[in-house]
């Protein structure tokens, strides 16, 4: 049988004189086991190697579609782009297709477009519906891998979810908010983007069952389909307010905190606490002037190397008993980065 490698290179790696493998690949006369041994560990090395060269030249792309306001989009693709020129052994780019609304037919195409087209992965931010799911399945069917991020959807419908835990998360805010928030009775203020988003349903879960345990004083008013954007959402809030006389704290959940913030100080409504998500760049100014309480956040940087490990597993580029480290949910305060 012909040699996979040049016999010095066989040599270099085994440690064994030309002759020795020579002798034992063409067996010319008796060779010691531990020879053979020597020689075959010497060419999967090899084999190993020649496979790590391949892959290191080759070049993926990456689809990462997403429905969330641009601060928050902002801040994801600042993450991934810090995080691809590290990846390895791929070189991996991304194409970007991001909105802050889009119909559900518009999504669709999107993904069609994709699927068509040809992608090495790719990663969703969007609405758990039905035909959303569907399109994802499809997606797989051809071989196409599909992360979620932040927000999840049906287990048949992807190859893996990446960020946070988000009941936990719920229950985190419901726990620190309630020592906050003191014995008075009340009400608590939860503002979802979206219904549809699967993530925001399950903070609002965990946040609802840690405050009947934690505060039972404390009720929970929910508004939705605010969609994180600052006209929409503060329409919500001053209508939730005028219904709600007794709110005294809020969960953003979904975002447009400066639209909340702006409501309150209309209708002249103190706030207590205030808890939301993300180290985007708007509260990271909001923290810094004292006007969020905390915020809930996770590593996105973890998160956008977490997505492209998945998709290189499923290219049978990283082993596939890979081991995908979770998003752990960290909390921040005013004095984050004082």
């Amino acid at each position: 049988m012909r040699p996979p490698f040049p016999l010095k290179e066989i040599a270099l790696q085994s440690g064994l004189s030309l002759a020795t493998v020579d002798r034992a690949l063409h067996g010319r006369g008796h060779v010691a086991k531990a020879t053979d041994l020597r020689i075959a560990a010497a060419i999967a090395d090899l084999e190993r190697q020649y496979a790590e060269a391949r892959i290191g030249g080759r070049r993926l792309v990456l689809d990462v579609v997403m429905e969330t306001p641009q601060r928050f989009s902002n801040a994801v693709r600042a993450a991934f782009e810090a995080e691809l020129p590290g990846i390895r052994p791929a070189t991996i780019s991304a194409r970007y297709h991001l909105a802050e609304t889009i119909s559900e037919s518009e999504l669709l195409a999107i993904l069609k477009t994709i699927r068509r087209r040809g992608s090495h992965g790719v990663v969703l931010k969007v609405p758990s519906t039905p035909a959303v799911a569907e399109m994802a399945a499809q997606l797989l069917a051809d071989g196409i891998p599909v992360v979620t991020l932040v927000t999840d959807l049906p287990a048949f419908a992807r190859t893996g979810y990446v960020g946070m835990d988000n009941r936990m998360a719920g229950a985190t805010v419901a726990y620190l908010l309630a020592r906050m928030a003191g014995p008075a009775p009340g009400t608590v203020l939860l503002t979802l983007s979206s219904a549809r988003f699967s993530g925001e349903e399950e903070r609002e879960r965990g946040f609802r069952t840690a405050l009947s345990r934690e505060a039972p004083q404390l009720q929970a008013a929910t508004i939705s389909e605010g969609f994180g954007v600052d006209r929409t959402t503060g329409a919500l809030v001053r209508a939730a307010l005028a219904d709600h006389p007794d709110i005294r704290a809020v969960y953003s959940i979904g975002g447009g905190n400066r639209a909340i913030l702006k409501a309150f100080a209309e209708e002249k409504r103190r706030i207590d606490v205030i808890a939301a998500h993300d180290l985007d760049s708007d509260n990271r100014t909001l923290l810094s002037e004292g006007k969020l309480t905390f915020v809930i956040h996770h590593d996105l940087r973890q998160d956008a190397r977490s997505a492209c490990q998945m998709m290189m597993v499923h290219h049978r580029m990283l082993p596939q008993d890979f081991s995908i480290a979770p998003s752990r949910v960290a909390v921040a305060t005013p004095y984050e980065g004082v």
